[in-house]
């Protein structure tokens, strides 16, 4: 989910900036500073903008440079566990497959993918359902629901679990084979049904 947030901070120019424009090197410093920042209760920082400066700068005794107070608005990602989300597939590897959702990236476990059974082809890098010859590979689009979220400082530290398995989520084309397979097997039980009730009708005389 993004977010927009209202920040306020005060930036330090060195003097090495000082025959620089004074908008553009605050827009620089503060990209440098905040975008790709993982904060604990904002999330990832997007990017930076509608920066206005607030009064004159200060100069301190010692210190060649100058102090800016600003007010900005930062663009954030914060993923939400139960939130859908569409990706696309980034990388397979045994044990599932890596989703890249937004600026940030989710795992999709092995079993996690859908409710049948799948393997990992690795000669063809691809997982594939024998049950309802469901496939899925690098590149794919797909849709997947937010399961756990662990935020920590660093994008590397952060992890994101996902399922595709509930009805609806994963690619496109298996929303309408998951369906054919649901028809015939509601198909098939009420035939079962049928029989077993004339069996037993039999028996009875």
């Amino acid at each position: 989910m993004y977010k927009k947030y209202l920040v306020r901070d005060t930036i330090r120019v060195p003097s090495e900036y000082f025959d620089r424009d004074l908008d553009e090197v605050l827009k620089e410093l503060l990209e440098k500073n905040y975008e790709g920042i993982i904060d604990r209760d904002m999330g990832l920082i997007v990017s930076v903008f509608n920066i206005k400066i607030i009064g004159d700068g200060l100069i301190y005794p010692g210190d060649p440079a100058t102090h800016h107070d600003v007010e900005f608005e930062a663009l954030t990602f914060i993923p939400q566990v139960n939130e859908v989300v569409s990706g696309e597939v980034t990388e397979l590897i045994e044990f599932g497959a890596f989703v890249r959702i937004g600026p940030m990236d989710g795992l999709v476990h092995v079993s996690q993918i859908t409710d049948d059974f799948v393997f990992f082809d690795k000669k063809n890098q691809m997982f594939n359902s024998k049950k309802s010859n469901i496939i899925l590979k690098k590149g794919d689009e797909i849709f997947a629901r937010i399961s756990t979220v662990s935020i920590k400082t660093t994008l590397k530290d952060s992890k994101i679990a996902l399922t595709m398995r509930p009805e609806g989520l994963g690619k496109l084309e298996w929303t309408k084979t998951k369906q054919l397979i649901n028809r015939h097997s509601k198909f098939g039980n009420k035939g079962r049904g049928r029989k077993n009730k004339i069996n037993q009708e039999k028996n009875k005389k």
